[in-house]
């Protein structure tokens, strides 16, 4: 598979780059994808909440009143769940979300987004970005050329690029990833995928030899 090669104006290069069909033109496995995504938003959760048991709550253990003839119910101790300010029965504990998943099903989940990306052509490739110094406002030109001004879109870059990065902090709906930091949550999510030229061959080396 080939696709045009688009440069930072907006226009056809003039290039085409092939694109590895074993990585970008499977059938998608929706499935995996599910699974990879699943673990991927486990993986963000703190799971640090919390509350105090019965056994906790700093209140006293004297009995509140006799056992028998009051007319109400008996019970020897405040910090029971029925009573205000009493401990939490079965609350929450801090744990971890996360679950363990095969490598093998994290790759295939990658190559699927990728290729459901491609069959809705909603991916670019992009000419190399070198940008001297962070600049803002010219990764917001190049945004606008592409029609992504007003989009979420991933932008993944071959190497770890301190210019390119830093120029895209401010824009809230356009992210830059290295090709290794690729994830599949983050290919999902995006509404349009930009893959500059050198990113291709690293995830091609990534999720070809799988």
């Amino acid at each position: 598979m080939e696709r045009t090669v688009i440069n930072t104006q907006g226009k056809d290069s003039g290039r085409k780059v092939k694109l590895n069909d074993g990585v970008f033109a499977i059938e998608p496995n929706e499935h995996a994808i599910y699974l990879d995504v699943k673990q991927y938003l486990a993986n963000q959760r703190q799971g640090t909440h919390k509350v105090k048991a019965r056994a906790e709550v700093s209140r006293t253990t004297k009995k509140h009143h006799k056992q028998k003839g009051t007319g109400g119910a008996r019970y020897g101790s405040l910090k029971g769940p029925l009573h205000r300010g009493g401990g939490t029965a079965f609350g929450p504990e801090p744990r971890d979300y996360g679950f363990k998943l095969n490598k093998k099903v994290k790759v295939l989940a990658r190559r699927s987004a990728l290729s459901m990306k491609v069959k809705n052509d909603q991916v670019i490739v992009l000419e190399d970005l070198n940008f001297e110094a962070p600049k803002t406002k010219q990764y917001a030109e190049i945004l606008k050329a592409l029609g992504l001004n007003e989009k979420k879109s991933v932008v993944v870059v071959g190497d770890t690029n301190k210019n390119v990065y830093l120029s895209s902090r401010n824009f809230e709906g356009s992210k830059v990833v290295t090709a290794s930091e690729l994830s599949t949550y983050q290919i999902m999510n995006a509404g349009t995928l930009v893959l500059t030229e050198g990113s291709i061959e690293r995830i091609e080396n990534v999720l070809s030899q799988k």
